[in-house]
Order: structure tokens, then C-alpha cells, then sequence
């Protein structure tokens, strides 16, 4: 009896082991690109023009949307939703909010609406 349970013991750590190393998880389900991305970036509306080489944007993810946070008092995108476009890369969609394009090491960003531009290069 003492074998038995030992040799089931042993075949249920087994399969434990099996069943995690199968998980086969891809990385953009663990929100890979949420961070902080640096490089040149921009936004215009009617009476404000600001531009900058070493500006910053910082992704976040609530829910199903992601938000980002430039520097350098450019304001705020949120509420973006993205549609996978290939291998781990994405791009924005929605109203209003297209022209987002993101992945591990590149954030680009050309986003016209209500009067105002954002624009961003940047890398990690």
C-alpha cells in the first residue's frame, strides 16, 4: 500500500510539472509594453506647439485600455483600445483614437482629434 501511494504521489507531481511547463503563454497577454518609452515627441493644438527630443511616454493598461502618459505637459491619451497586428505588435482602434502602433521596444504615435496632434517616437 505504501508503494502504491508512493508511485501516485510521484505520477500526480508529474503531471503537475507537465501541465505548467504546456501553459504556452504569449507574451503580449502579459502586457509586455506597458512602461515607460523614451525618445522625440510632440503635440499641437491652435495655440500651444510643443516639441521635444528627449520627452517620455509612460503605457499603462486598465481593464481592456491602455493609457498614456506623456512629459514635457503634453496631455494625456486614454481609453485606447488595440488590435494585435502581427507577432507581439499592436495597433490602436476605435474612434478617434487611431494611429498607435506598440510593441516591446517601439511606441509610435500620430493621433489627430478634436483640433489637437500627438505625435511620438520613442523606443525602450
Amino acid at each position: 500500500m505504501k508503494k502504491t501511494v508512493q508511485i501516485f504521489s510521484m505520477l500526480l507531481i508529474a503531471l503537475t510539472v507537465m501541465a505548467s511547463c504546456k501553459k504556452d503563454t504569449d507574451p503580449a497577454d502579459k502586457d509586455f509594453f506597458v512602461g515607460t518609452y523614451k525618445g522625440t515627441v510632440s503635440y499641437r493644438n491652435g495655440q500651444t506647439t510643443i516639441n521635444s527630443s528627449d520627452g517620455k511616454v509612460t503605457v499603462s493598461k486598465v481593464g481592456e485600455t491602455y493609457n498614456f502618459y506623456f512629459g514635457n505637459n503634453i496631455p494625456d491619451i486614454t481609453g485606447v483600445k488595440f488590435e494585435k497586428t502581427g507577432d507581439n505588435s499592436y495597433v490602436s482602434v476605435g474612434s478617434g483614437l487611431t494611429g498607435i502602433s506598440i510593441d516591446a521596444s517601439n511606441l509610435k504615435v500620430l493621433v489627430v482629434k478634436d483640433g489637437q496632434t500627438w505625435t511620438a517616437n520613442c523606443t525602450r
